[in-house]
């Protein structure tokens, strides 16, 4: 604004900056090298990852002799089926019983959890390997899945980093009553934890071939978002025909598919006019706000993106005018992802809320330099309001 000629008037605001947009769409691959093709002066733990931009960056690349083949398999239906990028780890491991042990994070997996809590990128998760695993069962009929505590510590894992979601495999030899068993018990263990993860069944044949359908559901998953964009995860990752697929390992018909739905396993059918296609987007959640995947990678992106817009909060003084321009800044964000259908409303911020002011701000949050924002708020695929705190700074 000009006073005079010569004399420009500066506002003393705090400058902000927007972060980039988060992505969903990139897929952690976790895969397993056994002890015959460690690299050299390699120790059980260790680990090493990958940048994959396509097929071709895996296929032409030593590394594919080196992890196992359901993980190289998952990748190509991964990029099949319009998956666009990823991350491969490959973690050494004495042999297979190394991911059966009752303390994964202690006896093998401590260092690549780490570097999974650095990794911003990928937003879903999978380990094809795990559903090849043995299963054993108790008299009775009761099934023990052995790496299940291997599963446990993903699921964890996703939960403690919010924006990452697992695909899980239904282990290779649970079907009917006993796949139903296991993921009932499975449930119960998670609790909270089990709106991080969805389980698929089942297993996928190309001809005579028969792998894990993780791959192929996280390109599909890709392939909604990238489809729908700005933001696609509020999409169902459901009813959408599956490439590299000829038929189900085992026929789901309607009825039984309806019987896995309400059990929380996404059934995997054939429809003779489409192909093979995915028929639920479940969570293992049976909480009504975080039943359905999209609700959940709703709630986990606008919370990871008002985290990383509001990253420069940190070094700023607490007062009340940043508590504004805080207010502003994230309602703006929420703005923008109600006008790309993300959340209700029948216009911008009629259903959902920002609070940032001295109400939650009190002497020992400032003094601790932290600022606490609270968000409430509704994704369009439930009837539920959600509160997300935010608690920024050191």
């Amino acid at each position: 604004m000009l006073l005079r000629p010569g004399i420009t008037l500066q506002h003393s605001r705090v400058q902000t900056t927007v972060s980039d947009q988060v992505r969903s769409d990139i897929t952690a691959f976790l895969a397993v090298v056994p002890r015959p093709q460690w690299p050299a002066g390699a120790s059980s733990g260790d680990f090493f990852e990958k940048k994959l931009l396509g097929w071709e960056d895996l296929a032409s690349s030593p590394v594919i002799r080196l992890i196992d083949q359901p993980t190289v398999r998952a990748i190509a239906q991964f990029f099949f089926n319009g998956g666009v990028e990823a991350r491969l780890y490959g973690l050494c491991i004495e042999s297979l019983e190394s991911l059966m042990v009752s303390d994964p994070f202690g006896d093998v997996a401590f260092a690549l959890i780490e570097r999974l809590r650095a990794d911003e990128d990928s937003g879903l998760l999978v380990m094809p390997i795990l559903g090849w695993l043995p299963v054993v069962f108790e008299p009775g009929g009761r099934p023990i899945v052995r790496c299940q505590p291997f599963i446990e510590l993903l699921v964890r894992h996703c939960q403690e980093v919010n924006n990452r979601f697992l695909i899980l495999d239904a282990p290779h030899e649970l079907h009917e009553e006993h796949l139903v068993r296991w993921v009932r018990e499975l449930r119960e263990q998670l609790l909270d934890a089990a709106s991080f993860a969805a389980i698929y069944y089942p297993w996928l044949m190309n001809g005579d071939e028969e792998f894990a359908p993780c791959g192929t559901v996280a390109g599909s998953f890709a392939r909604v978002e990238n489809l729908h964009r700005p933001f696609g995860v509020h999409w169902p990752p459901a009813n959408v025909p599956l490439v590299g697929v000829t038929h189900p390992a085992v026929e789901v018909r309607w009825r039984e598919a309806e019987a896995l739905l309400a059990e929380h396993v996404n059934p995997i059918l054939s429809q003779p006019s489409r192909g093979v296609l995915v028929w639920g987007a479940r969570t293992l959640s049976a909480d009504p706000r975080w039943v359905h995947i999209n609700g959940r990678r709703v709630v986990s992106l606008v919370s990871e993106q008002l985290r990383r817009d509001s990253e420069w909060i940190v070094f700023e003084n607490q007062r009340p005018e940043l508590w504004q321009i805080v207010t502003t800044t994230v309602r703006g964000r929420l703005d923008q992802m109600w006008n790309a259908g993300l959340l209700t409303g029948d216009r911008a911020g009629s259903e959902y809320l920002v609070q940032c002011d001295a109400e939650l701000n009190p002497r020992e949050v400032r003094d601790a330099g932290q600022v606490h924002v609270r968000v409430e708020l509704r994704p369009v695929s439930t009837t539920e309001f959600i509160v997300v705190d935010l608690r920024l700074g050191s």
